[in-house]
């Protein structure tokens, strides 16, 4: 089996963080979010790993040969110039994957269970086409969905639906194992006359209707990284289930789980819980909690909660002296 992760994006929702590094490079809970991804592929031993790369690539490639070259037997990279959809970036892997079973897991996708509990799942599906990770979700029409029949193999799949009888959405893990097929229903798709996006979910669904056999399985523990608020969710998560303090804080209060990376240094200051300090930053006089801070950042005299901070940001506040009366009341 190979392993697919696009991870071409330019992950718009994470402005102002993604002008200066793509979405899977994005630091949370001390180490970028395709860190966590590749972490969790290691005990599936995959014939090889390929990744699908695009805005700021070079950025992903660095990163992922200087810290995973040794974890995995190949790992292979893969151009798309054009950011048209999941579904034609998993289109340029097919001479890459070259008939084999394939893993597609989604570059800004991290999952508690992990994938081998997922290829377990898969297993116990039986003989099929493949299985698609899916949970109940409240808004259906934000995400692909799928219908089940009566022996709970997958009757239809649609892409954001404004009406939807199901409330079954796909959770962004696949398992192909008839991948000629779905490589066909991609090809048919991306040389249509239909201009846009090619969904993923699409070709699925046209490969189901050519005979295709997909079954599914129960994903929990199902975060996005794509959004602000949801980094932070998962920030949380991942620093509850492994605490990662470092060294450097010097006449500090650290309140775990942290994750505080090298040569940061932390001065008469109060971390966390549930802060991710990145490599390099600097912290003095501060109060810090529930927040992501980026490499080298600096800041100072300020008091920060639920808050994403840059990659060489400077935050500096303002010491106060006060002298309060009676029944004040004073925010800040």
């Amino acid at each position: 089996m190979k392993v697919v992760i696009p991870a071409a994006g330019a992950g718009k929702r994470l402005y102002p963080h993604t002008y200066t590094k793509p979405k899977p490079m994005v630091f949370v809970a001390g180490k970028p979010i395709i860190g966590h991804i590749l972490d969790k592929m290691v005990g599936l031993e995959p014939e090889e790993v390929i990744i699908v790369v695009g805005y700021m690539r070079d950025k992903i490639v660095s990163y992922v040969n200087a810290n995973y070259a040794r974890a995995f037997n190949k790992i292979t990279f893969v151009d798309q110039e054009q950011q048209l959809g999941l579904g034609h970036s998993i289109y340029v892997t097919r001479k890459a994957v070259d008939g084999s079973p394939i893993l597609i897991a989604l570059g800004d996708m991290i999952f508690k269970d992990g994938y081998s509990e997922f290829l377990k799942q898969h297993r116990c599906n039986g003989e099929c086409s493949g299985s698609i990770g899916v949970k109940a979700i409240d808004d259906p029409e934000h995400y692909g969905i799928v219908y089940l029949s009566s022996d709970h193999a997958i009757e239809k799949l649609v892409e954001k639906p404004k009406n939807s009888t199901s409330n079954i959405g796909i959770a962004g893990v696949y398992f192909i194992e008839d991948t000629p097929r779905l490589f066909r229903a991609l090809d048919h798709i991306v040389h249509s006359s239909s201009p846009g996006e090619v969904q993923l979910t699409d070709a699925l669904q046209r490969a189901v209707e050519e005979g295709s056999v997909y079954k599914t399985f129960e994903v929990n523990s199902w975060y996005d990284c794509g959004r602000p608020q949801s980094l932070l969710e998962v920030n949380r998560i991942l620093l509850s289930e492994k605490i990662q303090s470092g060294d450097g804080a010097k006449n500090s209060i650290v309140i775990e789980p942290v994750s505080i990376g090298k040569n940061v240094r932390i001065e008469n200051s109060i971390i966390g819980p549930y802060v991710s300090i990145s490599e390099g930053a600097v912290v003095n006089n501060s109060i810090i909690e529930d927040s992501i801070v980026g490499n080298n950042a600096e800041i100072k005299h300020i008091m920060l909660r639920s808050s994403i901070i840059g990659d060489h940001a400077i935050l500096i506040g303002k010491s106060n002296a006060l002298n309060i009366g009676d029944s004040s009341t004073i925010e800040f």
